[in-house]
């Protein structure tokens, strides 16, 4: 198994970055325009980039400090992987632990992924820091 990780420190509170990575209108300001979600376990967030039709469950929820997705529909490498966001404060800050885990090999796909979680990732410290993200 094969994991992207990325740990961004951003200037600002857990409770805030929280609510841009559990919300649906933090994760349309930073990641995808196309989204349905709430922060409950059990919901299936979806979303849609352009072809690309994406189902995530939230399996895990704990305020302010941690969400988690399992993929249950998207391209075939992603189904079956989790998504994880852990959160930290320090000094201050706040500390974002990114996962996205449980590829079955790291690939092609998995590698432009990994880049493009990071644009992702920098598009939600900029959401978090000014208020104005980069979603797809």
């Amino acid at each position: 198994m094969a994991d992207i990780r990325h740990n961004v420190v951003i200037k600002a509170t857990p409770e805030k970055i929280y609510e841009a990575v559990t919300t649906q209108e933090g994760l349309e300001a930073w990641w995808c325009k196309q989204t349905t979600a709430k922060p409950e376990p059990g919901f299936v967030n979806i979303f849609i980039f352009g072809q690309y039709y994406n189902e995530m469950k939230v399996t895990d929820l704990i305020p302010n400090k941690r969400t988690a997705w399992e993929c249950i529909n998207s391209i075939e490498e992603w189904i079956g992987t989790s998504i994880s966001f852990d959160l930290e404060e320090k000094n201050g800050k706040t500390l974002l632990r990114f996962t996205h885990g449980n590829w079955k090999a790291a690939t092609d796909t998995f590698a432009a992924c990994n880049y493009d979680w990071a644009l992702f990732l920098k598009s939600l410290k900029s959401y978090c820091e000014t208020g104005t993200g980069q979603p797809a």
